[in-house]
């Protein structure tokens, strides 16, 4: 594995994890959010990721196909996608302008499926996950630089 493939994997993890810590942020901001544009509360979103595809990477002109291992490709964000299994929340508070006025949730008030402290341990998971890639880089970086030193 070169130097640039090494660059290219850590660089597409930075992007991925700085994608779900931008949706992980977006889903804390609206955790009360009881009425979006399409109507109802807001629903969770997810950051879907996959390993990259065969023509989504960096190919050295130096090592033949035959030797490539297929390492390297890194990861890149197929979707976000609105978490629409897990139920909302209904708090009785029948004085809020998005209260229920008749049925059997009268007087109740739908909140979003946002948990927040399973949000702050996705976003640790990220920001540990993005920490990695850096020291990824920094490494790559230090080892590529003692090699010019060699001479």
């Amino acid at each position: 594995m070169g130097i640039f493939t090494t660059l290219s994997t850590a660089g597409s993890g930075l992007t991925a994890q700085r994608m779900r810590l931008d949706v992980i942020s977006d889903n804390i901001a609206n955790a009360d959010t009881t009425r979006t544009v399409d109507g109802g509360p807001f629903r969770r979103s997810r950051v879907i990721l996959q390993a990259k595809n065969e023509g989504a990477y960096w190919n050295s002109p130096f090592l033949p196909k035959s030797l490539d291992n297929g390492l390297g490709r890194g990861v890149e964000v197929v979707e976000i996608e609105k978490d629409t299994d897990s139920r909302t929340r209904l708090v009785y508070d029948p004085y809020h302008p998005d209260a229920y006025k008749t049925g059997p949730k009268a007087g109740y008030v739908e909140y979003p499926n946002v948990n927040v402290v399973q949000e702050m341990v996705d976003m640790i998971s990220a920001s540990r996950a993005y920490e990695a890639n850096v020291s990824l880089i920094n490494g790559a970086k230090s080892m590529f630089t003692k090699a010019m030193d060699i001479k």
